[in-house]
């Protein structure tokens, strides 16, 4: 939420408004006096790593009354506001679309009662509102994401990552409570991302009879060498007859049933605290801005409307419909229409929910199909965390739709010299939470090696491939596809997923582990800047990774609060320099009194990281001093962030259906043989949707010297990233949301939220 607070001031001081704060939510507007403050531009600093509300909240009785309304509209007009930006959840929400409805008419009784002028009632007629909706449950419909919702996830699998180790020491079975009274997103999508053997959501309760097959999964999963379970249970859980699930029936049904020793960990308030992840700055940072610009353009017959988040586009919604969804959802789950109330809550939830049932539940052996195709899967380029979670769950899908699969070990290389062997469905348990590659992986690109590459694809009968990593993997796709014409065995359907901490693959907007890079860069930025703040007059400089993409520089740098951060994308010379070190300059005569700085790797030749360091360093001579950091590669490593397990784990299970579509569309005479360009593909995010792109076709958008894509949609965050570091600079709103209606807002079959 502190995020959003400080991108609406100074977005809002940026466009030349005058920006109040009101204190303790609804309950300080009615109250009114030192609860109403204005906001500055320092009164905002240092709050992005805060988690919580800084000017605090509450649950107000007050403002349901009308008399406490009356006193918020007076409380209000007498400062001359008439925009109100509200954060929180579909409770504040609807207040304030009620708050807004009942407006001229609360100012005609202020007038009567002689509180205010009767010009007054002209001057102040109309009160607008945009809502941006801040709830860790992911509860609101018409959002793929709501603001909380990611930070609340890295506490649960930061809890559930801890608890796996003792568990499998002590072979023993853990039921974790998460939040969630009404909505199983926290439940489901943590229990995607750990690998859970079962999940209990309010949504989706559990056929008759479950107590049964859930103990008969548990024994299961014992027998194939697992140590340890884990049952993730969302607070409101529920079974058929909307009866509550309790942890501690849970617990005591399997020590019941089963005897194994059982512990129960209920996370609470853990949730909602802690520091903000990456995702959620960025995010409510974005939001923030679309709402001072929605606030700007609303006339007084616009309906009140939500910020929110469709794929990776900002969208405005009207608010009243978002909150009307989200109460069909309750009458749904209510009245026992659960397949309804899944569909309602969106196509992120649904996908989830497909995909977890996908994964955690292994048919027997007798209930597989048999396809009699062999699929192999390899790792290329640099490890990326949430690598594991993609092999994993292609494995998973692959042998679910009767496929025979094979792991290959150390990318091309390990292809070529015949590092292969099948590989079951056990060998990936506990895959979703490991950093790194554990197949191995190496930048070794298949031109010089496709012959003894074809050998080994005759001799295991490969039939299909799926390959993931970086840019490396897309020129290996594309020597593939060339090896095509000269090699049959590359005449096979295969399919690439981006997997780079450098987010620089053309034919994606995001990749697998750029988000665990990310949040890397930002707790080392936090720590740095806390750092600075305590020696005062301090200016570091910081160089990330990303080869000469600027991904990491550029958003890591709107996460952290930087006042600057240099990128090959955006040419900079000297003059650009000596502006920053002015604008540094007077940032130290503020209260402000510490400044960061990022800079790409290969930003530039000549002004090096030392460079940079140097120039500041002598010219801020008596007003600042000057320290470097070098990152490293310590952006590569890390258990993965629940996004990049969610992401991974997804868009591999899709991929895995592709192939298995192609595989049967190309089958002909007793063999496989695919040759035709769009067999060969990247499954990539764009916009809204999960698309497959024929690598042959992203020739034309690769810069292949600097191995970056030659449109990247993250430049237009820089300009928002200058605005909050308070620098004059032109903003582009023309790709700022235009109104959409929620039941409408989706279009029927892309799977961008899958990514959410």
């Amino acid at each position: 939420m502190n995020a959003a607070v400080r991108a609406v001031v100074r977005m809002g001081l940026y466009v030349g408004a005058k920006v109040y704060f009101i204190h303790e939510g609804y309950q300080g507007m009615v109250d009114g006096g030192e609860n109403i403050r204005e906001a500055t531009w320092e009164s905002v600093s240092s709050m992005l790593q805060v988690g919580g509300t800084v000017i605090g909240s509450a649950r107000c009785k007050d403002f349901r009354s009308h008399e406490g309304r009356l006193k918020a509209a007076h409380n209000l007009v007498k400062r001359g506001i008439t925009n109100l930006c509200v954060i929180g959840g579909d409770g504040s929400l609807t207040g304030a679309n009620l708050f807004r409805e009942e407006w001229s008419g609360l100012l005609s009784e202020l007038v009567q009662q002689g509180l205010i002028e009767a010009d007054a009632v002209q001057k102040y007629s109309a009160l607008h509102i945009v809502g941006m909706v801040g709830s860790i449950d992911n509860d609101f419909c018409g959002t793929d994401m709501t603001i909380g919702t990611d930070s609340a996830l890295h506490r649960i699998i930061e809890v559930v990552d801890a608890i796996m180790t003792t568990a499998q020491s002590h072979q023993r079975t853990f039921v974790l409570e998460v939040m969630g009274r009404h909505c199983g997103y926290l439940a489901l999508v943590s229990a995607l991302a750990c690998g859970a053997d079962w999940v209990l959501i309010p949504e989706m309760p559990p056929e008759d009879g479950w107590e049964e097959k859930m103990c008969q999964k548990l024994s299961a999963n014992r027998a194939g060498m697992k140590r340890l379970n884990i049952i993730i249970v969302a607070e409101g859980a529920i079974d058929r007859n909307n009866k509550p699930i309790t942890t501690d029936y849970i617990k005591n049904l399997v020590v019941k049933n089963l005897g194994f020793d059982t512990r129960v960990t209920i996370l609470g308030h853990v949730q909602r605290g802690g520091t903000p992840s990456a995702f959620d700055r960025i995010l409510a940072s974005r939001m923030g801005v679309e709402a001072v610009l929605a606030l700007l353009e609303t006339t007084a017959n616009t309906p009140a409307c939500v910020v929110s988040l469709c794929g990776n586009q900002s969208v405005r919604v009207p608010l009243m419909e978002c909150v009307q969804t989200t109460q069909e959802v309750q009458k749904a789950m209510d009245q026992k229409r659960f397949e309804e109330a899944v569909k309602l809550r969106g196509r992120s939830f649904e996908n989830n929910l497909r995909t977890y049932k996908l994964l955690a539940h292994r048919k027997p052996e007798s209930e597989l199909p048999v396809s009699n195709f062999n699929v192999a899967v390899l790792n290329v380029g640099a490890p990326a965390a949430g690598m594991n979670a993609a092999v994993r769950s292609a494995v998973r899908v692959g042998i679910s739709e009767g496929h025979k699969m094979f792991a290959v070990s150390d990318g091309f290389e390990g292809f070529y010299k015949g590092q292969i062997k099948e590989i079951k469905w056990g060998d990936v348990g506990g895959w979703t939470g490991q950093g790194g590659s554990l197949l191995g992986t190496k930048r070794t690109l298949p031109a010089k090696h496709v012959d003894k590459i074809a050998e080994q694809m005759r001799k295991y009968n490969i039939n299909a491939l799926l390959v993931i990593g970086g840019f490396e993997a897309l020129e290996c796709l594309l020597q593939l596809c060339d090896a095509r014409s000269t090699f049959e065995e590359f005449c096979i359907p295969m399919c690439m997923l981006p997997a780079t901490i450098s987010n620089n693959v053309p034919g994606t907007e995001l990749s697998i582990g750029a988000d665990t890079a990310l949040n890397a860069i930002v707790e080392t930025c936090d720590r740095i800047k806390q750092s600075a703040s305590g020696t005062k007059r301090r200016v570091f400089i910081i160089e990330t990774m990303g080869g000469y993409c600027g991904y990491l520089a550029t958003v890591g740098g709107l996460a952290a609060g930087a006042d600057a951060a240099y990128i090959y994308e955006e040419p900079f010379d000297i003059r650009d320099l000596q502006a920053n070190v002015e604008h540094l300059t007077e940032k130290m005569k503020t209260s402000i009194q510490r400044g960061l700085v990022l800079r790409n790797e290969n930003s530039n030749v000549n002004y090096t990281t030392d460079f940079i360091y140097q120039l500041y360093t002598e010219e801020g001579r008596g007003v600042f001093d000057c320290r470097k950091n070098v990152l490293g590669h310590m952006q590569q490593g890390g258990a993965p962030s629940p996004f990049d397990r969610n992401f991974g784990t997804k868009i591999s299970a899709k991929a895995m259906q592709w192939l298995s579509q192609k595989l049967v569309e190309s089958y002909r005479k007793g063999r496989v043989f695919a040759n035709t360009e769009d067999t060969c593909c990247l499954l990539g995010m764009h916009a809204r949707a999960l698309v497959f792109q024929p690598v042959v076709e992203l020739k034309d958008h690769t810069d292949f010297v600097h191995r970056i894509p030659k449109e990247q949609w993250w430049l237009k965050l820089r300009p928002l990233m200058k605005i909050l570091a308070k620098y004059k600079t032109s903003y582009d709103v023309s790709d700022s949301g235009q109104v959409e209606h929620v039941i409408h807002s989706r279009p029927k079959d892309s799977d961008a939220s899958v990514a959410m």
